[in-house]
């Protein structure tokens, strides 16, 4: 997935992200480094240039919160990626663990199986979709033809997600912004290192945005899609927590009422009618 320095690859990916100009430092010339050299970091957050160092290549691993939050306000983290990194300074690298197979609550998919008019999906930390309701099928039913659906591999690696997510590049890198806390969280997790390793190898474009170390978490925002039998929808979706299952998401998405994506969304209910009612999606 990562190497064995998650913290010194964050840092170095967002140094090398932070302008002089947005630090604060007045440059001269042509600069060799992007962003910020590590002496410059070091300077403004109040610690030694050799400290630093340590910190980029791994061989100082606990920084204090003080130094973190120093860190953060050179670098200019948002709240998000603040708590990323105080993450990755907590984190430590266990045995590695074979994940067994979750399930949905029985009740839950029961919930979801009432909303006619509003598609909703369950998906784990490492955005494998783990079950549908009928419209949340019939609106993602490219993305859940796989054995294993995975929304992370489905933009990376299937054709078919050029087609319909309009705003691919968008999607992509909202895709990754969510998936980088779940390697913080989960270094130790063989399901999602093989997914990481997967998608390095077989996506350019995957690698080079996994690079950057990006921070987002699934909350609430539009999207475009194209459906191959409704044609163009905007839809919003709001990400909510499933108490009681660790790592769970319940995905909504609605469309603005009496609008032309509500009218395709209905439209595509009809399709919906005839598939089974909700059940975890094929693994």
């Amino acid at each position: 997935m990562d190497g064995s320095n998650p913290l010194g690859e964050f840092l170095r990916a967002r140094r090398e992200m932070t302008s002089p100009e947005r630090a604060g430092i007045t440059s001269w010339g042509r600069r060799r480094t992007p962003g910020l050299r590590r002496e410059e970091v070091a300077q403004l957050s109040g610690v030694s240039t050799d400290y630093y160092a340590r910190l980029e290549q791994g061989r100082e691993q606990h920084p204090s919160g003080q130094v973190l939050d120093a860190l953060a306000r050179t670098l200019g983290l948002d709240p998000e990626e603040v708590a990323h990194l105080h993450l990755l300074a907590r984190a430590g690298r266990g045995p590695v663990r074979r994940s067994t197979r979750e399930s949905v609550r029985p009740s839950l998919l029961r919930l979801m199986d009432g909303w006619l008019h509003t598609p909703a999906l369950i998906i784990n930390r490492r955005m494998d979709v783990l079950a549908g309701n009928r419209l949340g099928r019939a609106l993602f039913a490219k993305a859940l033809e796989a054995d294993e659906p995975n929304l992370v591999r489905f933009v990376f690696l299937d054709p078919a997600a050029r087609s319909f997510y309009p705003r691919w590049t968008q999607v992509a890198q909202s895709s990754l912004g969510a998936l980088r806390p779940a390697a913080a969280e989960m270094l130790n997790d063989a399901r999602l290192t093989d997914l990481v390793d997967e998608l390095s190898l077989r996506s350019p474009e995957f690698g080079r945005l996994w690079a950057r170390h990006d921070v987002r978490g699934k909350a609430h925002e539009a999207k475009a899609f194209h459906h191959h039998q409704v044609g163009e929808l905007t839809l919003t979706y709001d990400s909510l927590t499933v108490d009681g299952a660790t790592g769970q998401q319940l995905i909504v998405y609605q469309a603005e009422p009496g609008s032309h994506s509500a009218q395709a969304l209905a439209l595509l209910g009809t399709v919906a009618a005839e598939l089974p009612s909700s059940a975890p999606a094929p693994r």
